[in-house]
């Protein structure tokens, strides 16, 4: 008998580790265009996990498509690509949508001979009929309009001389075989798309199995996703050396863990301990040289401790020298699947600049973990509304924010700032902070915190939006469990739905994905004593 050999075309589903193999498939695919960043590609994934398909032929990545559940008065009304996305990242997916809304098709043209298009969308056709949907829409590209434009006087008549033979589009013509038709035309759909004069027509396919008369009415189940929320209230202490450091660490994570909690977060700065059993006292460059020598032996324990205790650890954070030669505070994040993650804090505080000579970082992302995406603002990062709002379009559901205030002033800014974020993106946000104080070791010298896990205002959250909140000053570990999939009931049900309600025709944020270099950051002034400065 012959062996069975293997499949060498695959359609699946895309998972967010595929999002750099997509983005090199997009740019082959349209040289010249501006294109996906890996947050864009990981929120479409993560925002609509069943929406998105790749075609993968011998391995390699040879097309994606991507989509989205949208209501049917916004997927028919005139509309930009850039809107109907939520710039790229998917966010205007609703799950009570009752249309399957395309937006992105792109195919290895090294590959067009797999009928791998075809493919995709019988994936995207089988879809909308598994979710009872009323069809398929998106804005399809015309490329040979501009050129045919002396012969025809707008963009409706090309469509038409389309659709009669009089004139050849590859893509209008190829999904028209594919059983959609143009129904209208999006001026201003895709300005970069010169091909087509910045035009998309309006392609749809109508479900046969769903009476078009009938309103739909779809609902969120109220269904259960658990996650257990730790979230360590640190009194600053001072060690002997970095083997007590690191058990008193443990003996939080340990506890945490008996708890059977699922991730577990440290303050901002709680390695500032470890300047506690210098000899002499040390100016702020020596003492960021040592924490320097501390970084790697710490990142070693944290991840240790995640794997042992099976636990995902949020590490606070470290100041630290990092690969490029920057001053930077770096909250490093330890899962248990034994994979570390770094995210650099994004804005420093004047007095972070001034003392501690501490850069912003280049970037925020949302980090994969096995309870779904989470983000993490280090401190004033959190009185930034776009950062919370980024990862949060990435997918994220929780946002971890270690923090470090000296005064009650400064706790409440970070404080409030936190329970808007929770409430304007829907999602769960969970404090640390240190308490006490640590003589000798600047920027500890005193410390005020009341850690929190934060929800939303709505009807499935806790009364006052605050699952759990620590005694004030007190060193304690406080834990909750927390439901994501209320979150997913609230944006798309709920009294509010600030995720689903936003002007994308008024406003968007323009990432620059550029070095932070390229800005001339604000001269640092001295702010009083060296301390973090309530952010």
């Amino acid at each position: 008998m012959p062996k069975t050999a293997k499949a060498r075309l695959e359609v699946r589903l895309a998972v967010p580790a595929d999002a750099i193999r997509i983005i090199a498939l997009v740019d082959r695919v349209y040289p010249g265009m501006t294109h996906y960043s890996r947050g864009m590609i990981r929120g479409q994934i993560n925002n609509f996990p069943d929406g998105q398909f790749v075609a993968v032929y011998d391995g390699k990545i040879v097309g994606y498509c991507a989509s989205s559940r949208i209501d049917e008065p916004i997927a028919l009304a005139p509309h930009d690509w850039e809107q109907i996305t939520g710039n790229g990242f998917g966010s205007r997916h609703d799950p009570t949508g009752d249309w399957l809304y395309g937006f992105e098709m792109c195919i290895d043209p090294e590959q067009r001979g797999l009928r791998i298009g075809k493919r995709l969308y019988e994936a995207r056709r089988t879809l909308a009929e598994r979710l009872e949907l009323k069809g398929i829409v998106f804005g399809g590209r015309m490329p040979n309009y501009a050129k045919a434009r002396r012969k025809v006087k707008t963009p409706e008549a090309y469509l038409e001389a389309v659709k009669e033979g009089k004139i050849e589009d590859p893509v209008i013509g190829f999904q028209i075989a594919n059983g959609f038709e143009p129904v209208g035309v999006l001026p201003r759909y895709l300005p970069e798309d010169k091909g087509s004069a910045g035009f998309a027509a309006l392609m749809m396919w109508r479900n046969p199995y769903v009476d078009p008369n009938e309103e739909a009415k779809f609902r969120v189940p109220r269904g259960i996703e658990s996650v257990r929320l730790a979230t360590v209230q640190l009194q600053a202490r001072a060690v002997k050396d970095f083997a007590e450091f690191v058990k008193n660490v443990e003996y939080f994570v340990d506890v945490a863990a008996d708890y059977r909690a699922d991730f577990v977060v440290f303050p901002e700065l709680f390695t500032l301990s470890l300047l506690s059993f210098e000899a002499e006292h040390l100016t702020p460059m020596e003492a960021i040289d040592r924490l320097t020598d501390h970084r790697q032996p710490l990142v070693d324990e944290l991840s240790r401790m995640a794997l042992r205790y099976n636990i995902n650890i949020i590490g606070g954070s470290h100041p630290t020298r990092t690969d490029d030669g920057d001053i930077q505070n770096v909250a490093y994040v330890c899962l248990r699947d034994g994979s570390i993650h770094a995210q650099e804090k994004i804005h420093p505080t004047p007095n972070e600049r001034y003392w501690w000579k501490i850069k912003g970082g280049d970037a925020v992302e949302a980090i994969q973990t096995d309870c779904g995406p989470i983000g993490v603002l280090i401190c004033y990062d959190s009185e930034f509304p776009e950062l919370a709002r980024r990862l949060v379009d990435e997918g994220a559901r929780i946002l971890f924010v270690p923090f470090c205030t000296d005064s009650r002033q400064g706790y409440l800014r970070v404080r409030y700032c936190c329970q808007a974020r929770a409430i304007e993106n829907q999602c769960y946000v969970v404090m640390s902070g240190n308490v006490g104080n640590l003589p000798k070791v600047e920027n500890m010298d005193i410390q005020y915190a009341q850690s929190c896990i934060l929800t939303p205002c709505d009807f499935p959250f806790a009364r006052d939006g605050i699952a759990a909140e620590a005694t004030e000053n007190v060193e304690t570990l406080t834990i909750s469990d927390v439901n994501l999939a209320d979150l997913t009931w609230a944006r798309a049900e709920g009294t509010v739905r600030n995720l689903a309600d936003r002007r994308f025709d008024l406003y968007q944020i323009d990432w620059n994905h550029g070095p932070h270099g390229d800005a001339t950051p604000p001269v640092a002034q001295p702010m009083g004593p060296r301390t973090p400065g309530g952010g």
